[in-house]
């Protein structure tokens, strides 16, 4: 006997929640169920394209499904995923977590309650490019992340640490494994009331140092990360899905053709860059599947609780740095 579909609805249809309804409806184990909306005209557009219904309430939304994406504005997340846990939902709440650690430890001990999953959407983490980065990336020494966006309005409700960096605290707290020693970090405000750019240095314990920068006062988008280890340089572009690797081993070879005469000193051509084959795909919809195969099999996901809360605490402290300065 085939398995019955998972029931889906998603809480917030607004630029980025349309992308779950899109993907959930697009889904073979997946039955989309439908959506709880504030905006009426979001709400008509987004049941007319995909032939799901509105809900009045969230506790509607929530009787009815078995995952509930939430993809209201971070300072709402702890208002609308508390019922839905209630009722019994398994959550995706998109990243942060939540906008306080209070919060965040409120759903957490309502999924405990609930034995339900969440999985907090720290989409990178799903990208193919981190990917190739848990496998290549052993034992990082230094990395420098550059999260660059052009400003706009939503999202303002956080800063810009809890909007765009906090995507870099999970990836190289993921790829660190250590804990933390020490944090530096300076912002400014620019046109929202909260920090617009901000520059983070993060010493391990294993003495690691990321180097990350975010600003939502960019003209142009940009995802970057540069990782160095004692016996490679990588650099991935997260956005466009591609990279190159420099192998300490590669180096050793091309110096022993300088020293036989095999290579000129100075030729670029010859300094052994290897560009990484990545296979692209869609962070969103691998995110997503993962979710839902997460809810059907009762496995515990990538990008679960611990790692939300680890990179909340991260970038809330680094928030409170920076806000401390200014005062």
């Amino acid at each position: 006997m085939p398995k019955p579909k998972i029931k889906c609805g998603v809480a917030g249809v607004g630029s980025l929640g349309q992308h779950h309804a899109r993907i959930y409806a697009s889904l073979p184990n997946v039955e989309f169920v439908g959506i709880f909306e504030t905006s009426d005209a979001r709400a008509a557009e987004i049941c007319a394209k995909h032939n799901c219904r509105r809900f009045a309430t969230i506790a509607e939304l929530g009787a009815t499904c078995d995952a509930v994406s939430v993809v209201v504005p971070t300072d709402r997340h702890a208002e609308v995923a508390l019922p839905l846990l209630a009722a019994g939902c398994h959550l995706l709440i998109e990243k942060p977590l939540c906008a306080s650690l209070a919060e965040a430890e409120q759903v957490l001990a309502a999924a405990q309650k609930s034995a339900r999953i969440v999985q907090v959407g720290h989409v990178e983490h799903f990208n193919p490019v981190m990917s190739f980065l848990e496998k290549h990336a052993s034992h990082p020494q230094y990395i420098t992340a550059e999260r660059l966006a052009p400003y706009q309005t939503r999202g303002t409700e956080v800063g810009v640490v809890l909007d765009l960096m906090i995507h870099d605290i999970g990836i190289v707290l993921a790829l660190v494994k250590s804990p933390i020693r020490k944090i530096d970090s300076v912002g400014i405000n620019v046109l929202s009331k909260t920090e617009d750019i901000a520059n983070a240095r993060i010493e391990f314990e294993n003495n690691c140092v990321a180097n990350l920068s975010a600003s939502r006062m960019s003209l142009k988008k940009n995802r970057e990360i540069r990782i160095f280890q004692d016996n490679a340089y990588l650099s991935l572009d997260f956005m466009n899905q591609k990279g190159h690797l420099v192998k300490k081993s590669d180096l050793i070879a091309y110096g022993l053709k300088l020293k036989i005469g095999l290579a000129k000193a100075g030729d670029a051509s010859s300094i052994p860059v290897n560009d990484i084959p990545i296979e692209k795909g869609e962070p969103l919809a691998i995110e997503l599947a993962h979710f839902v195969q997460s809810v059907a099999e009762a496995t515990q996901p990538k990008v679960g609780a611990a790692l939300g809360k680890s990179a909340l605490e991260v970038a809330i402290a680094i928030t409170e740095q920076i806000r401390k300065a200014q005062r």
